[in-house]
């Protein structure tokens, strides 16, 4: 891992399964640095289940975060916020994802376009990460460990967690710091 420079802030990577404690210490971590926060949501509210779950996230941020909701393009917050005193959190890269494959259909009947949409969403991680590692603010980015269960039964499903899989592997290699959440204890594995 290369050393710290004075022109660019510190990536991490705060990873674990489901209600694991990811965006509680998240939070907290980004409340700690002094800065100010940019919380960049990458969910959308497709049912009353996920509202439910919106609702209680933005109820329990801090009030001083800046929130900027983006489903698709969070390369376009990092690019029009950045500074040396700003700490983003990007809650999370695992729905990102999602909203990303599940933006259009028909890929998953054929193997050659199943492939071409694998390969263009992990790119566009791979240019996420580059350009978070690049900004002169720190950047802390949520993710689920999703290879820790069973092997899905349906395609996409399948498809989701093999991307997931090498997204958080690439992130991970790039990170200064890397955390495990397990049942609301925080590990540092890197």
């Amino acid at each position: 891992m290369e050393e710290l420079s004075k022109d660019r802030g510190k990536l991490i990577l705060v990873t674990g399964g489901a209600r694991s404690g990811k965006s509680s210490f998240a939070e907290r971590y980004a409340s700690g640095s002094g800065k100010r926060v940019v919380y960049i949501a990458t969910a959308t509210a497709e049912d009353e289940e996920m509202q439910a779950r919106i609702r209680a996230h933005r109820e329990r941020r801090p009030a001083g975060f800046i929130t900027v909701e983006e489903p698709f393009s969070p390369h376009l917050v990092f690019a029009r916020e950045k500074g040396e005193n700003t700490f983003f959190l990007l809650d999370c890269l695992t729905l990102l994802l999602s909203n990303l494959i599940l933006k259009e259909e028909g890929y998953m009947e054929d193997s050659a376009l199943r492939q071409a949409k694998f390969e263009e969403v992990l790119a566009y991680a791979a240019e996420l990460s580059a350009q978070m590692r690049s900004l002169p603010a720190d950047v802390l980015v949520v993710t689920n460990e999703v290879g820790s269960g069973v092997v899905p039964i349906a395609p996409l499903a399948r498809f989701y967690r093999d991307l997931a899989g090498k997204a958080n592997q690439l992130l991970a290699k790039d990170a200064d710091e890397v955390w495990l959440l397990v049942s609301g204890i925080e590990v540092r594995i890197k």
